[in-house]
């Protein structure tokens, strides 16, 4: 009830803002991208969405027959070019990222209302969670807008990902890069290991060297019982299959073959964070 409450308020106050100011109208570029996420062929809104929501929020369905975004476009440039501003462009995005029209399907919303702010931040403007507009500074640079909304970097933090993650791959993170934020933190694992252990070697050898039953040079416990030596060499061998799966995997082969999503990027990035976990609190 509270958030409901809250976002009838903000509805509200959005209704009246834009009932006294008049926004400028949007430049050509921004507009089209804004039209391509909310027309959308596989994430966006339907066809029938369209029908129903074009007239709902003022607009002219002027070409019902084109393609979802090249209709929404089309209505966007044709009451820009008629009203000189953008408000009632800005009232459709309001209408159609109602929260509560994403019910059960909130990794849609977020992917959404993270792409529309990409675009929106051109124009000083982001959507919040509620599904209300708020001013903000005007990005200039495609890098600008990609650090204002990162939601692959929120998730890592909302998982309490190890910092050198962040260390290691921060550019990759940024530009939501997922097959090269996965290189570069496994990469990170190796890097660590030989910081710690002062040695130059790579992959298996670096791993049997430096996690050795009989001359360890980093222990993850005291070795004393067969439990522990057990997990040395488990730990072990788990850095070999992480080597083994994805740091040569990524290396050798081409983005366009190995194609890695969000999900499984976020998997991943959490079990290598686990492991620089572990290496944090080893023994020399």
């Amino acid at each position: 009830m509270f958030y409901f409450i809250k976002f009838v308020l903000n509805l509200r106050n959005l209704v009246y803002c834009m009932a006294k100011k008049i926004f400028s109208p949007i430049d050509g570029g921004t507009l089209e991208g804004i039209a391509k996420i909310l027309g959308h062929k596989e994430y966006g809104l339907t066809g029938t969405e369209l029908s129903r929501f074009i007239p709902e929020a003022g607009l002219n369905d002027i070409d019902p027959t084109n393609t979802k975004w090249k209709r929404l476009f089309n209505s966007f440039v044709d009451f820009q070019n008629r009203s000189r501003n953008s408000n009632t462009i800005l009232k459709f995005v309001n209408i159609t990222m109602k929260p509560s029209r994403f019910i059960g399907r909130n990794d849609q919303f977020e992917f959404m209302r993270g792409e529309l702010n990409k675009r929106l931040s051109f124009i000083g403007l982001t959507l919040n969670d509620a599904g209300v507009f708020n001013p903000i500074d005007t990005s200039r640079t495609i890098r600008e807008a990609e650090l204002r909304v990162n939601r692959f970097k929120s998730k890592l933090e909302n998982r309490n990902i190890h910092s050198k993650i962040y260390e290691y791959c921060n550019t990759e993170l940024i530009s939501e890069n997922y097959f090269h934020s996965v290189f570069e933190a496994v990469k990170s694992v190796f890097e660590e290991i030989r910081r710690k252990s002062n040695l130059t070697l790579d992959g298996g050898e670096l791993i049997d060297k430096a996690f050795s039953i009989k001359n360890p040079i980093l222990k993850i416990n005291a070795l004393q019982t067969e439990t522990e030596i057990s997990e040395q060499k488990g730990f072990a061998n788990f850095l070999k299959g992480i080597f083994g799966m994805f740091r040569n995997t990524t290396a050798h082969a081409p983005k366009i073959v190995w194609n890695i999503g969000e999900d499984e990027a976020l998997d991943i990035m959490t079990t290598v964070s686990l492991i620089h976990k572990k290496l944090e609190n080893t023994c020399l």
